[in-house]
């Protein structure tokens, strides 16, 4: 990881909060989608806003919702009834800026292209080959992948490819990352160490991170404020501003009252008593 303050992604990430419109704004929102046994609403009655630079998490219970609020903010699926907005603009599309990573990085990447070629896909028809090279240099130090530019993905480890997928929408430099359980097939460790990889590329490039994700910790440790879609069809139930201090450390971090607080208002939020948090 490329801790340089001087990088040319870096901003002020506090001055990027709350300035012109928020990233998102839903009023009222409903989805219905159909399916073999007919048409369900999933989200209802649905009021978020997303504000510039903020890290926000989404939880709830299998089939709450979270991944369709995902498709609608990122533009794949259009909304039934209610407002969508994307920088004050109604959502028909994927918004410019707004990139996403989803949990499947195997599929998401060209095994015959190396992790360079790769990281280019989204770039490469719109910028000269020095623009490019530039940006893939610097999406890959970022994730701390420069040595591995000219490997293979099917070389890499599971944690290594999620980090090319996310060097891929670096290099576009979005003003929004949608990630969809990104870290929800990887092992503890990899997990950990992406996770706060995630947090110094946040702190790198200010961008506003909408997380989807059902592990309690990990919304907890990430974000700076999560939601809990809840009912059926859902809506927003529990709303928690989460203000640890940064940066956060997987250990200390997670040993603070504030901290286990959170934790278990969320579980709590998602149906779970104490004894089984």
């Amino acid at each position: 990881m490329n801790e340089e303050k001087g990088h040319s992604m870096t901003i002020d990430q506090d001055a990027g909060r709350d300035v012109g419109p928020p990233s998102f704004d839903c009023r009222d929102l409903e989805v219905t989608l159909v399916g073999a046994s007919g048409a369900a609403v999933i989200l209802q009655h649905v009021d978020l806003q997303v504000r510039q630079g903020e890290f926000l998490s989404i939880l709830g219970t299998s089939g709450s919702g979270k991944t369709t609020l995902l498709r609608v903010l990122g533009g794949l699926q259009q909304a039934s009834s209610g407002a969508a907005e994307s920088g004050g603009k109604t959502i028909t599309g994927p918004p410019d800026g707004v990139v996403t990573v989803f949990q499947n990085y195997a599929h998401s990447l060209l095994p015959w292209r190396t992790v360079r070629k790769n990281v280019a896909l989204g770039i490469e028809r719109n910028l000269s080959k020095s623009e490019c090279a530039e940006r893939i240099q610097e999406a890959l130090s970022i994730v701390g992948l420069e040595a591995s530019a000219d490997e293979y993905p099917w070389r890499l480890s599971g944690g290594m490819q999620q980090r090319v997928q996310i060097a891929r929408a670096l290099a576009m430099r979005p003003s929004v990352l949608l990630m969809d359980e990104p870290f929800g097939a990887l092992d503890a460790m990899t997990k950990a160490s992406l996770q706060d990889q995630l947090q110094q590329v946040q702190e790198l490039t200010g961008t506003t991170i909408v997380f989807v994700t059902h592990d309690v910790e990990e919304a907890v440790y990430l974000s700076d404020r999560v939601v809990v879609l809840k009912g059926r069809p859902a809506n927003v139930g529990v709303e928690l501003d989460v203000q640890l201090a940064r940066p956060r450390h997987q250990v200390t971090t997670k040993e603070q009252p504030d901290y286990l607080q959170l934790r278990h208002q969320i579980y709590e939020a998602l149906g779970h008593g104490v004894g089984h948090a």
